[in-house]
């Protein structure tokens, strides 16, 4: 079979099922998987169709900004599980960081420390919910403010980070590739969240499956940098698989 017959035969199974797998194409064509990654990689190229987490697809994977009012309705229900599988994590930590999303406001209004903690955090809806909350201590970020995350960024953020360490970091993603890492919207949230990995013993990512086999614009680092993914039982156990094998604990919320 010639090149052009199996892009041909790649696109024609990719019209009739809106998504192709490599493992699938590799039986199906009897070539490699390497030489189907390459051929999905010429296709991409080209504006055929769009590379995925172990195959490829019709529509766009990238994750796109979005309110986080409108972001807030979206798989609620997991993030509620999510945030509850994650509240030990916390443990008896004298300092938090909690970055902005979604999942993170959900675990922010789960806490309830028994003892003094000092919780930084960019976002301003996560400060607010904090804000009476007892033994707690609200170190809100300054710089400049994105409306779609009610957050902050910028070099205000990072200079206060350079400053301090802490115990946990609580990582919120718009996308989650175990190829190419973990990614945001912004490049310069996605800088923040660097930082705060840098400084944090453990970073602990909450996402829900919807977030994995996607990217946003901004890196963040590699999947392996995280020490936890806590995430609900849609991913893929392959993908688990993976992330374990770099050294990840995974946690499926019940």
């Amino acid at each position: 079979m010639t090149l052009f017959e199996r892009h041909e035969q790649i696109l024609k199974q990719l019209k009739e099922n809106g998504k192709v797998l490599v493992q699938q194409l590799s039986a199906d064509l009897d070539v490699s998987e390497v030489t189907i990654r390459k051929d999905l990689r010429i296709l991409e190229d080209k504006g055929l169709l769009f590379k995925t987490y172990g195959g490829a697809t019709r529509t766009n994977p990238y994750t796109n900004d979005r309110p986080v009012g409108e972001k807030q309705k979206i798989h609620s229900w997991e993030k509620e599980a999510i945030a509850r599988a994650a509240l030990p994590l916390a443990g008896h930590h004298d300092s938090l960081i909690l970055g902005s999303g979604t999942t993170v406001l959900a675990l922010a209004r789960l806490l309830q420390p028994e003892r003094e903690t000092n919780i930084i955090t960019s976002a301003l809806n996560i400060s607010l919910e904090l804000a009476e909350r007892p033994h707690t201590h609200v170190l809100q970020l300054g710089g400049q403010l994105r409306a779609t995350s009610s957050s902050v960024v910028g070099p205000y953020a990072e200079s206060f980070l350079a400053a301090i360490t802490c115990g946990v970091f609580f990582l919120g993603v718009d996308g989650i590739d175990v190829d190419f890492g973990l990614t945001t919207t912004n490049l310069d949230e996605a800088r923040l969240n660097q930082k705060c990995i840098e400084i944090a013993q453990t970073t602990v990512l909450l996402a829900d499956s919807s977030k994995f086999g996607k990217r946003g614009f901004g890196r963040i680092c590699d999947s392996g940098q995280v020490q936890h993914i806590v995430t609900d039982d849609g991913v893929d156990p392959k993908t688990v698989r993976q992330l374990k094998e770099k050294g990840v604990k995974v946690t499926i919320a019940p």
